[in-house]
Parts: C-alpha cells; structure tokens; sequence
C-alpha cells in the first residue's frame, strides 16, 4: 500500500512492516491505497489565531489561550488546550473564563495574523495557482497535473507545505486530501491537530454511510432541526431519498443534497471566483436579549467586515442584518445605500437602523451582519449623507484611527461599544 513519511517525505510504495519510517525513524507514517493519486485538497491551519500569539511569545506556549474581548466580550477561538477544557469560539468570556479560569486572554491582533496568512498563502502558490481561499487560515487546492512539475504527487506536495509552515512559521495545519471538495473538507477536521486524512474514491459509500449529515458544510442547526424533521440524521438516511422528492421538500438544496449523499461535488477548486459578499455572524452561548450586548457584537462585527473589506480593497452597496431566534427562526434584512460604503460607522449605523425597526426584543441565538453587492473601494463613500451632516467627520476620524492602528496596533483605539 503505498505510504509516506510526514516527517521526512519519504514515498514507499508498500508499507513498511515496522511501525516506524525506516528512514528517519519518524512515527507519522501515512497509508491509504489511493494516497498518490488523489489532488483535491483542503487546508486548515490550527487554532491559527491562538497559534499565532503563542508562537510570537514562547511563554504561552502550554497555557491556554483565548482570544477575543473583555468579560463581558466572546470568545473569538481558543487554542487546544483551552478546548480541552470546553471553551468554544462564541461562548460568552465570563463562561469561558469558569471553565478556564487560568486562560490568557488576547484581543485579536488582526495585522500578524493577515502578516502570517499571507506568508502561508506564498508557499501554496509555489504549488498550484488553483487555490480557493475560504478565510485567513484556509483554502482548497488543486494539484492536479503538478506531478510532473514538483517530481512529487499531490499528497508529497501537500506534506511539504505544513512541514515548511512549522519549521519557517512556526504555525501547524491539517490537511484532507480527497476526490473533491466536499470530501477533502470534511477530511481536514478527521485528524486535527497536524493531522493528514485521506478519503478516497473506492471508500466514498461506505465512509459516509454512517455519518451524520451535519457533516455537510453549511448545515447548521437550524438545517438540522428541519432534516431531523424530515427524519433525515445520516448520510444513509438521505440516500434513501429520491432526487425529485429531496427537491419538493427542500427546493434547490435538494438536489445538492441528493449528490453529496453519494460523495458527490462537481465544484472546481476556483482561484478567481468573485467575492460576493462580506459578513460576519456569532453564535451565542446561550440566547439573549441584552440591548447592551447585542449593540456591542454588532460594533464589533461592523468593525470586522470593514477591516475586511478596506483589506481587499472592496465595499458594498447593501447592508445585511441576520438574526436567530431561540425557537430557530431566521430573520434577514438588506438596506440599499445611495452609494457604496466601507466604514465601520456607517455599516454599523445601517444595521442597527435594521434591528430597531424590528421591533423584537429577542431572545436571539445569532447575530451577523455584512456588506453585499461589491465594488472597488474607489466608488465608496462619494456623495456622502446629507441627512447625517456628521458622518464626514466620522468618516475622517475612522480614517485617521485606521492609520493610527496600523502604526500602533490595534489596541491603540478603542471605542467605548466595543468593550460591551
């Protein structure tokens, strides 16, 4: 069975007898019968925030790490060693801090970690220029047809890449190496951390047979709950389904679902897929209807697809509001600005305008906001709000702390919202 040593890269073509590589005595040897002839990949890097901080300071190394806001603030991600003791990303601080009362915990410094993506993202182009980045610390790629150009297979390749991102950067990450997208996704999370999961043609059927369909990117529990309704939990109970009935029953996810129940993904690795959209949501631990709390993860979440958006140059024409009741619920709102906006203030105002006009105190499990229908940075903020003769003003202020932040660090300014 073909066979390689993640340590030292070494291909055999038959597994060694000896549990170790005979080459370098590593322990980290892959099998798997179709390991150098599959190339649809995903990588994830691990913990990648918190794996950041602690590689930039050696005395974190073993603590736990939280990174994210004050006590009254989330949890933006944990390192392995907080998870073990049940932090979860979007759990409220003062939760996680009862389970982990001796955590560190950072506010995110969003420059080192673009800084440490960037670089990661140099070393796959050396590999392919069909990579699909999904955010800061993950992307899909096609090897397909590098064989011959590396004088290595895909699953070579893509050992090498995480081997040079721990000794050159210090940061770890896991890959799924598969026949598609869906699968090499659902991979990456089998072995982590520093994991390497393969998921093969021939095995495809019986892999998913027994899987729970959360599995399936973008089923949350909303989605769940309506599966779970229809008594679809696994992949094998979704198989039993008709194409044309799982179309009635579901619309256009339907059929979407009836392919994926076969291990089947006809999406290509895309490297120039446009940006449709930018946004950012959190789940609550536990649901809510604190004014104070919700205005400040909606500040905090403004301030976030802005960075975003200023980083790749974009804005949007139209402000999204997303909620989620306890009962599951989901409200979406849109608002259509007179011209495209990239600010923090004014993607804030417009979706806190949204959520008033509800009119619905909650209890809420979800909230998110976003910019849509996008446009180079240039045609943002032209004609400014003459109804607002104060969001010039604002307008520059936020400028001139841009500029302050990126000097300074991020924690140069903050606003009082944020610390809700």
């Amino acid at each position: 069975m073909p066979t390689l040593c993640r340590d030292c890269l070494t291909q055999f073509e038959t597994a060694p007898a000896a549990k170790r590589c005979p080459t370098c005595g590593g322990r980290r040897m892959l099998s798997h019968p179709e390991l150098f002839d599959l190339s649809i990949a995903h990588m994830d890097c691990d913990a990648f925030y918190a794996s950041v901080e602690k590689r930039d300071n050696p005395e974190l190394a073993d603590k736990p790490v939280i990174i994210g806001g004050g006590r009254r603030g989330v949890v933006s991600t944990a390192c392995y060693v907080a998870r073990i003791r049940g932090v979860r990303s979007a759990m409220p601080m003062f939760q996680a801090l009862k389970l982990c009362p001796d955590a560190v915990v950072i506010k995110p410094r969003m420059e080192a970690y673009v800084d440490a993506s960037r670089a990661i993202r140099a070393m796959m182009d050396e590999l392919t220029p069909a990579i699909e980045p999904l955010s800061l610390d993950e992307a899909f790629l096609d090897l397909t047809g590098t064989e011959r150009l590396h004088g290595a297979p895909p699953a070579v390749m893509l050992a090498r890449l995480v081997k040079r991102m721990k000794d050159e950067l210090g940061l770890t990450g896991s890959i799924g190496l598969s026949h598609n997208k869906f699968l090499a996704k659902v991979a990456s999370d089998l072995d982590k951390p520093r994991g390497f999961a393969v998921i093969g043609a021939a095995e495809t059927t019986d892999f998913l047979h027994d899987k729970p369909v959360r599995l399936i990117w973008g089923i949350g529990p909303a989605a769940q709950q309506t599966l779970d309704k229809a008594g679809i939990r696994t992949f094998a109970d979704l198989k039993r389904w008709d194409k044309r009935d799982l179309a009635d029953r579901f619309g256009s996810m339907g059929e979407r679902l009836w392919h994926l129940a076969r291990g089947e993904d006809r999406r290509r690795v895309s490297a120039h897929a446009p940006m449709k959209s930018i946004s950012n949501e959190t789940t609550f631990f536990e649901d809510t209807s604190d004014p104070d709390l919700l205005d400040g993860h909606l500040w905090r979440m403004a301030e976030k697809v802005s960075d975003r958006a200023k980083a790749k140059g974009l804005a949007g024409r139209v402000v999204t509001l997303k909620l989620r009741r306890a009962n599951f619920d989901i409200l979406t709102r849109r608002m259509s600005l007179r011209d495209a906006t990239q600010t923090a203030d004014r993607i804030y105002r417009s979706a806190r305008g949204l959520f008033d006009a509800l009119n619905d105190p909650g209890p809420y499990r979800l909230l998110g906001c976003g910019l849509a229908d996008l446009c180079p940075d240039e045609q943002a903020d032209i004609s400014g709000d003459l109804l607002d003769p104060g969001a010039s003003q604002r307008k520059e202020a936020e400028r001139a702390t841009d500029e302050i932040r990126k000097r300074f660090g991020s924690e140069a300014i903050l606003k009082g919202r944020s610390l809700r």
